[in-house]
């Protein structure tokens, strides 16, 4: 019985060995003989112009001058993919050029430029102002993106806008340094009533359209400079006299807004997703100039700033928000300053602070999550004449772009909260 027993384990380990194909065993022993050289140098190949995060250009030349340790590169290569947003990664070992040594590649694939991207920019709910969002398609071919898109929104603005955008962009114009782009929108208004019973009647509009041809300088990354024009047309109503009795009716005109813009933006991160520390500051400065040399109806000039600094440890993130803006000149509606919306001054209601907008504004915020738990903190002020600060609390739930919140402002008095949820906001 005992001699039975052996042979059948014999027999079993020798079936065993079957299934071990020939392939295998041949990347077997390539791991093995490359386990014993040194790796002389790691390049990321198979696309033009990848940008690598300097956390993960770190990880990858702490490889040189180590033995080859595949499973580790393989840890790697998955990073890649996730750092990246590529479809595959593979690892290629070649000859170096010493003895004894190896040179990793590790070669991208991306998914095709040339299919449809299908995406959310932004969807909220607001329980003052109701829903606010925009979608739409991105088609890319040969460096070229055509993207449009279709956009509802009572948020941001003074007025409700819904219609439609398009853009053209060259992500590469003779150098990876400059990239053009073509904007387009047409928009129809609706206003609130508080807005309509503090605004003059001509400067109420029904429509407008904007066409902005743009261009983008990379100066030194991270450091990067927009300019262009926008091209802006709106329809306002204005009184005329009637021919028989002398009586005032309503009619509308066209205007333009036509300006010089410019957007100097910085954006810096420290570590990744994946690191257990990050720290990430974005900040711009942006200017509008609308004057009578671009055939304007609009004489204004716009000015705005805004810096965020994120920081995370672990499960702690700490979020600080700052912006602050002047207009001088006579500005359309949409070009006036609003607080008291999703991202500022959570928990006011805009028209309650101005329903006119204002032509100065400053705003700070501090965000606390842990986890998927959230508190945050708003104060500001939007004015014309004299400045008045207001101040809002908050606490939510925030998990992979989708946020649940309800935010409470300080005032005296009965508290009237708001309640936010959506995407991107």
């Amino acid at each position: 019985m005992t001699k039975l027993c052996c042979l059948a384990a014999v027999a079993a380990s020798m079936l065993a060995g079957c299934n071990v194909t020939d392939d295998d065993e041949k990347s077997a022993q390539e791991l093995n003989v490359n386990s014993r050289y040194t790796v002389e140098s790691v390049n990321i190949t198979g696309q033009r112009n990848v940008a690598i995060p300097d956390p993960l250009r770190s990880e990858l030349n702490s490889f040189v001058g180590t033995l080859y340790d595949h499973s580790a590169l393989e840890r790697a290569a998955d990073r890649i993919k996730k750092e990246l947003r590529v479809t595959d990664v593979s690892i290629k070992v070649a000859r170096g050029n010493e003895p004894e040594q190896v040179i990793v590649n590790f070669e991208v694939t991306r998914s095709n430029e040339h299919i449809f991207d299908i995406n959310v920019g932004k969807f909220v709910y607001d329980s003052k102002e109701g829903w606010s969002g925009d979608g739409g398609a991105t088609m890319k071919i040969r460096g070229n993106a055509l993207s449009f898109g279709l956009e509802s929104n009572s948020d941001t603005t003074l007025e409700r806008y819904a219609g439609v955008r398009a853009r053209f962009e060259r992500k590469k114009l003779g150098t990876d340094r400059l990239s053009v782009r073509f904007d387009f929108t047409s928009y129809h208004d609706e206003w609130n009533p508080a807005t309509l019973a503090a605004a003059p009647v001509s400067d109420i509009y029904r429509w407008r359209e904007t066409f902005s041809p743009m261009a983008t300088v990379v100066i030194a990354d991270p450091l990067e400079l927009d300019f262009g024009v926008s091209f802006a047309r709106f329809r306002v109503p204005f009184s005329t006299p009637a021919q028989a009795d002398g009586q005032e009716t309503a009619a509308a005109r066209t205007e333009s807004s036509n300006a010089v813009v410019s957007t100097l933006r910085y954006h810096q991160r420290w570590g990744s997703e994946h690191d257990s520390q990050l720290q990430e500051l974005n900040a711009s400065y942006s200017i509008s100039s609308a004057t009578t040399l671009l055939d304007t109806d609009r004489n204004f000039t716009r000015q705005m700033a805004r810096a965020r600094y994120k920081y995370r440890h672990a499960r702690h993130t700490v979020e600080l928000g700052f912006l602050t803006g002047k207009i001088s000149g006579d500005a359309p509606l949409y070009e006036r300053f609003v607080l008291g919306d999703s991202t500022t001054l959570r928990g006011w209601n805009k028209f309650d602070l101005d329903p006119l907008g204002g032509s100065h504004v400053v705003h700070a915020s501090v965000d606390y999550a842990y986890r998927i738990f959230q508190v945050f903190y708003d104060t500001g002020a939007v004015w014309d004449r004299s400045p008045e600060q207001r101040q809002s609390v908050g606490v939510g739930f925030k998990k992979e772009g989708f946020q649940l919140a309800v935010a409470f402002p300080l005032r005296a008095g009965r508290a009237d909260p708001i309640f936010y949820a959506g995407m991107n906001f």
